[in-house]
């Protein structure tokens, strides 16, 4: 582990030697994840993407993505989109990504079951806005508002995300 690893512990996410509230998917933290059992997995991840709001926000990195209306993941096991980012209109079961929300204005996609997905492993772990102190995600990393933005501008090609 280094300062720039995004570090999951019991109690907090630490990176670059600050430490941020977070909260994990309501499943804990697992080794064994599964789709849809809520459960954070537990490993060393690479970060492989940002997505943005720009309707909402200016580009939080040079690198990020925006969300445009229509995008949405696919968290489909038996479709060959699994665990990837498509284009509705998509018949099969998927999460919006451009939300009413503000909860995906910001999101840092982990290599978690990609870019190969193992169908019922379970999809996307993203970095996200929590949606309040202490409230689980679906196993995703939740974090407030503005630690996010602060992360997001200074992580690295190197930064992982390392979830103890």
């Amino acid at each position: 582990m280094t300062p720039q690893d995004l570090v999951v512990t019991r109690s907090h996410l630490r990176f670059l030697n600050r430490r941020f509230p977070r909260t994990v998917g309501r499943g804990g933290i697992t080794d064994l994840k599964r789709e849809g059992d809520g459960a954070t997995p537990r490993g060393v991840h690479r970060l492989v993407g940002m997505l943005y709001r720009p309707d909402r926000m200016a580009r939080p990195a040079d690198w990020a993505l925006p969300i445009r209306p229509g995008d949405l993941w696919s968290d489909d096991p038996a479709h060959e989109d699994y665990n990837l980012m498509v284009r509705a209109p998509y018949p099969h079961s998927h999460e919006v990504l451009r939300r009413a929300d503000p909860m995906y204005d910001l999101v840092i996609l982990t290599d978690w079951n990609w870019p190969y997905a193992q169908r019922g492993r379970g999809s996307a772990i993203f970095i996200h806005r929590w949606r309040r102190p202490g409230y689980p995600t679906a196993g995703c990393i939740g974090l407030r508002p503005t630690a996010l933005a602060w992360i997001a501008a200074r992580i690295r090609y190197e930064t992982r995300l390392i979830v103890l």
